[in-house]
């Protein structure tokens, strides 16, 4: 209990230097710009402490529960009894780890579905398109691409493949179907490709990837063990423009067919 309360102490002291400067930014606007006095100065005082405890329990969650429970899901996928196979095909044969892709692409799917900003998008949207674009479409859109990013990007540490090829050849697919989507879906895409990189996922795709380099022999933490966030943040892009496509496609069509 003591070693935990010290670690307590240290990231509370870590946070508070972090956040200090955004509240001095913010006050400093609002007496010295705005040259407004602070409205509930006690009220504001409070929400600043609840704001850094809630953010000091939060990465004291991260350590404590997410991450090690994370690392340990990937250590098991990955060890050669539960593969099926001698310990030296581990390092050659990138086909035997056929569960650690479902588990990637289910982890960022539920992630996607469970983000509380892209709910929040995907319900603005619907309303300002005057249901053109359907909120569940759009998190089904940015589920399936996130989920198939992850998987990708979970190949791509195991095979060792260079993180450029991926990032380069996925811009390029992005620009290429901006050409063809309707204006008002770009900016919608785009913003849906950022929220998948928020609170939810983030700790999810950053343990995945750490612990998966961890893992397989031969990998590198910091070199291979980052880089799906990139994943995570290009390949919803891409989902949410190839639905836009399809149900232009599907929109023509029945227009065309009618006499």
């Amino acid at each position: 209990m003591i070693e935990w309360l010290s670690q307590f102490r240290l990231e509370f002291l870590d946070t508070f230097q972090d956040f200090f400067p955004i509240a001095i930014v913010l006050i400093g606007f609002q007496l010295f710009i705005i040259r407004k006095p602070l409205a509930n100065p006690r009220k504001i005082l409070i929400g600043f402490i609840f704001v850094l405890l809630g953010i000091v329990f939060f990465l004291e969650g991260l350590n404590m529960a997410l991450f090690p429970l994370g690392k340990l899901m990937i250590s098991q996928l990955t060890m050669p009894d539960f593969l099926g196979v001698h310990a030296l095909e581990v390092t050659t044969h990138w086909k035997v780890y056929t569960w650690i892709y479902v588990f990637a692409a289910s982890i960022g799917f539920a992630a996607a579905l469970a983000e509380p900003s892209l709910l929040a998008i995907a319900t603005k949207a619907e309303q300002i398109s005057g249901g053109t674009v359907r909120a569940l479409g759009l998190r089904l859109a940015v589920a399936i691409g996130l989920g198939s990013g992850l998987a990708l990007g979970v190949f791509r540490i195991i095979t060792g493949t260079e993180l450029y090829f991926f990032i380069i050849s996925g811009f390029i697919i992005a620009i290429v179907q901006t050409a063809f989507v309707h204006k008002s879906i770009i900016g919608v895409a785009f913003d849906s490709g950022t929220v998948t990189t928020t609170m939810v996922t983030v700790p999810l795709v950053t343990a995945l990837g750490e612990g998966l380099a961890q893992a397989i022999p031969g990998r590198n933490p910091l070199l291979d063990g980052f880089g799906l966030l990139a994943f995570a943040s290009l390949f919803p892009i891409i989902a949410v423009l190839s639905y836009a496509l399809i149900a232009q496609w599907i929109n023509n069509r029945s227009l065309s067919s009618k006499p």
